[in-house]
């Protein structure tokens, strides 16, 4: 991977340039970069024009449309939250003190906040505190879901399954064989989370988003696009 940058409406934007074992060029605009992906087997010069009319692409989507900034969900002492098919009641107190915790029991999360921060980061905070308790809570059920689909479709080696508090990509796969999963998926319907986990457990056979990839997800998940375009269309509204 190689890094690059472009200017927007006077804002810099990280461009990150990924040479893949793909037939194809494309690239998207993330929460944190753009993501430009070239094929390895591509010609270097016709590389380096595909990159500046990808560039100038994303450019002309950003000054026309720029991105919201992101703001963390805020939570009320007493409120209940939902994730999946369990609901937590949230006990909010705040204290002098460097840092936030969290623990659970009976149900009661319950928050201590440091009051030496402003609204906006203690709100990222609780954020946070939530995603990993109740990710912690629901880690033994993904793990199963998981190998079941493992077992089933691709009878792959894995390494390890983790919940990770993502908010740019719902999973990822890596070349050891560690597989994480957004927690935002825990608002998701079940079809949709168990269509990531599909879509990560691929990556184990396929380490691209190449024709191949794209079969053996439909193989497994024939609907799978409307799994995608739920997500399109419903991914801005799920998180803690």
């Amino acid at each position: 991977m190689k890094t690059d940058s472009l200017e927007a409406n006077g804002i810099k934007y990280l461009v990150k340039i990924f040479y893949e074992d793909r037939s194809n060029t494309a690239v998207s605009i993330g929460k944190k970069s753009v993501n430009i992906r070239i094929p390895l087997s591509m010609d270097r010069n016709e590389q380096f024009r595909n990159i500046l009319k990808m560039k100038q692409w994303a450019k002309e989507k950003l000054e026309k449309s720029p991105p919201k900034k992101e703001r963390a969900k805020e939570y009320a002492d007493g409120e209940l939250l939902k994730a999946g098919n369990a609901e937590y009641k949230l006990s909010i107190s705040f204290a002098p003190k460097q840092s936030s915790s969290a623990r659970l029991h009976d149900k009661i999360i319950y928050l201590c906040v440091s009051s030496d921060l402003p609204k906006e980061v203690q709100n990222r905070h609780i954020s946070s505190l939530l995603s990993r308790i109740i990710g912690k809570q629901k880690i033994s059920i993904i793990k199963e879901k998981i190998n079941e689909l493992n077992e089933k479709h691709f009878k792959q080696k894995i390494n390890k399954i983790f919940f990770k508090n993502h908010q740019s990509k719902w999973g990822s796969c890596s070349i050891n064989g560690n597989i994480n999963i957004s927690t935002r998926l825990l608002f998701a319907p079940d079809d949709v989370l168990e269509y990531v986990c599909i879509h990560e457990l691929v990556h184990l056979i396929e380490h691209n988003h190449s024709d191949r990839f794209w079969a053996l997800v439909e193989k497994a998940v024939p609907d799978y696009k409307e799994k995608e375009k739920w997500l399109k269309e419903n991914g801005e509204d799920i998180s803690f």
